[in-house]
């Protein structure tokens, strides 16, 4: 398919319209035109990059973060991904140790 408004980015992807124009503000993706009414356009390359910048924020990178992983060559950007995977088992560890400790606080109620 050719190139979608924003309002059709936004539905495609499940990313708000605030969160993909905080995306061009911080220079991580841009639109690729505009229609004849002035709606401003993106396309394929532009929708998946919004769709990685969403799932970099869900696993916990800044924006920061995500800017220099879009630019980081495959072993780097692999490098970052470990290291976040392994951040993320050990909060999930944690919240579980959590998880036990409440089921043993209303054991004890």
């Amino acid at each position: 398919m050719g190139k979608k408004t924003l309002r059709e980015i936004c539905t495609d992807t499940g990313v708000s319209r605030r969160a993909v124009q905080g995306y061009e503000k911080a220079g991580l993706v841009s639109p690729s035109g505009k229609n004849k009414y002035g709606y401003l356009l993106y396309d394929l390359e532009a929708e998946d990059r919004i769709r990685r910048i969403r799932f970099y924020q869900q696993i916990g990178f800044s924006l920061k973060e995500i800017r220099a992983m879009l630019h980081a060559s495959g072993d780097e950007q692999k490098a970052a991904l470990e290291s976040q995977a392994e951040k993320l088992k050990a909060r999930k560890e944690e919240l579980q140790s959590l998880i036990d400790r409440i089921y043993q606080e209303i054991a004890a109620l």
